[in-house]
């Protein structure tokens, strides 16, 4: 049997509020991962600024926690055997513009910033996005 990954995915708050959540899912489906924790939630400044704590300092650091504060989002945990290098790739470049077809961010995003979903980007990351959304949590 193949070792499985497990990513963190965001359907970012521009993406929930366009009804984008059950078509983003049902890529997410059929790119063959299982989603083993979901919830929807909304998080303020604080919370947002603790998640992107690495960011700290950047020049878009706080319009990124102002955005990711600003409403809905729907975290995910997702497994499968590259979860994570299958899962940026669904997502798509980080600007829109730059997003392959059939991605997630050419379908939904209209900025780099509000680019409808997040996804940790190495394993240690994963690890830690992780934890922070689903402390405690059983993953299926």
């Amino acid at each position: 049997m193949k070792t499985q990954q497990r990513t963190l995915a965001i359907i970012k708050p521009d993406a929930v509020k366009k009804n984008a959540t059950g078509d983003i899912l049902n890529s997410i489906y059929a790119a063959g991962f299982r989603i083993i924790g979901m919830h929807m939630l909304e998080i303020n400044t604080e919370q947002a600024q603790g998640f992107y704590a690495v960011h700290a300092g950047k020049p878009f650091f706080n319009s990124l926690c102002t955005f990711m504060s600003s409403g809905p989002i729907v975290v995910l945990a997702l497994e499968k055997e590259s979860a994570i290098a299958d899962w940026r790739k669904l997502m798509g470049a980080t600007n829109p513009a730059n997003a392959e077809a059939g991605t997630i961010r050419k379908k939904w995003a209209s900025s780099i910033e509000s680019n409808a979903v997040h996804g940790s980007d190495a394993e240690d990351t994963a690890r830690f996005e992780l934890s922070y959304f689903f402390p405690g949590y059983e993953l299926f």
